[in-house]
């Protein structure tokens, strides 16, 4: 099941499905590599990115991006390497930063695309911490983020830090959250799973709120609006708890609460999709973001797991919260 120059791997979309994603959710094929027409190029896969989001485009539920249909390839973002080019400034043996999907080949027109030339020095790098998981974060007083130790998450914190700020994290376990303090250096993580999280958190941040960086969404909303303070900004970042909803969470209605919350405290929640709202800016992060990691003072946690084949079940576990880090799928031989 390696990487071959004969035929094209393909993990397609094979149902639509409630609750928790399960084995049968996509099917693994073989195609044949399509081949470059004018002012098209052949890209290979070498690394694939892994994210949550992709959950969400196995959904149909109407969303910003155009779900994935039934029998297509997976979305996602990838490092490949040009096979043959009949586009100017594209030559084979670069690697580019592109969108080719759960497969080992790809045809594209250039759009969208970043050459990272023929010897970039890590990456998968781009499609992490120099990526959009990267680029998500980098956005002083108190900052509060949810599913601390991921590579948006993360990534936040330790600019927070950077920038001055206090920095208190959320994180499913001890061991996550000593990961957060000890290694990332936030300045307090609390496990949001602990019977008395409320209290704990509470505690750890005796001033409030400032800044409330939403990685999950879901029931530790309630905890944190009561601390928020009076102009308090919310970055909703994505909603990971509750991608495998399929209706409105069980409970009491809470949202004339949290709307008298935000009328009161004068909070601003903007949603926002990275590249559409601030892809201009690019430049600017990819400057700093590379001095930072470089000087080491952003760390960066990567587990690259080998084989396209071993995609499906690493994304099921790493919907599942089984992670530490960005994720990514070693596609290639080099």
């Amino acid at each position: 099941m390696k990487q071959t120059k004969i035929t094209n791997r393909q993990w397609g979309l094979a149902e639509r499905f409630k609750g928790e994603l399960t084995k049968d959710t996509l099917t693994l094929i073989e195609a044949a590599i399509p081949a470059a027409g004018d002012n098209q190029m052949l890209l290979r896969t070498e690394y694939l990115s892994l994210n949550p989001y992709m959950r969400d485009r196995m959904s149909d539920t109407p969303s910003h991006a155009v779900p994935v249909e039934i029998g297509e390839v997976m979305v996602g973002g990838t490092v490949a390497q040009v096979v043959n080019s009949n586009i100017d400034g594209f030559a084979p043996g670069d690697y580019v930063l592109s969108f080719n999907g759960w497969q080992d080949y790809a045809l594209s027109d250039g759009t969208g695309l970043t050459n990272l030339g023929k010897s970039p020095l890590h990456p998968s790098w781009t499609l992490g911490i120099l990526g959009m998981a990267g680029f998500t974060a980098w956005a002083g007083e108190t900052i509060a983020v949810t599913a601390a130790i991921g590579p948006v998450g993360a990534t936040a914190a330790q600019i927070g830090k950077l920038l001055g700020c206090r920095v208190v994290g959320t994180a499913d376990g001890a061991e996550k959250c000593a990961y957060a303090v000890d290694v990332l250096g936030f300045t307090a993580c609390i496990d949001h799973k602990a019977p008395d999280f409320a209290d704990q958190l509470a505690k750890a941040i005796p001033d409030g709120i400032d800044v409330y960086f939403d990685n999950l969404g879901g029931k530790i909303l309630d905890v944190v609006t009561p601390l928020l303070n009076p102009n308090a900004q919310i970055p909703p970042s994505k909603l990971v708890s509750q991608y495998n909803a399929s209706n409105m969470p069980a409970g009491p209605e809470r949202m004339n609460w949290l709307i008298g919350q935000m009328l009161r405290k004068k909070i601003k929640v903007h949603g926002y999709i990275i590249f559409d709202d601030f892809g201009h800016i690019y430049p600017d992060f990819a400057k700093e973001m590379n001095g930072w990691v470089e000087s080491g003072k952003i760390k960066y946690r990567e587990r690259i797991i080998e084989g396209l084949e071993n995609a499906s079940q690493a994304f099921i576990d790493l919907v599942k919260g089984e992670n530490i880090g960005k994720r990514v799928i070693h596609v290639g031989q080099t």
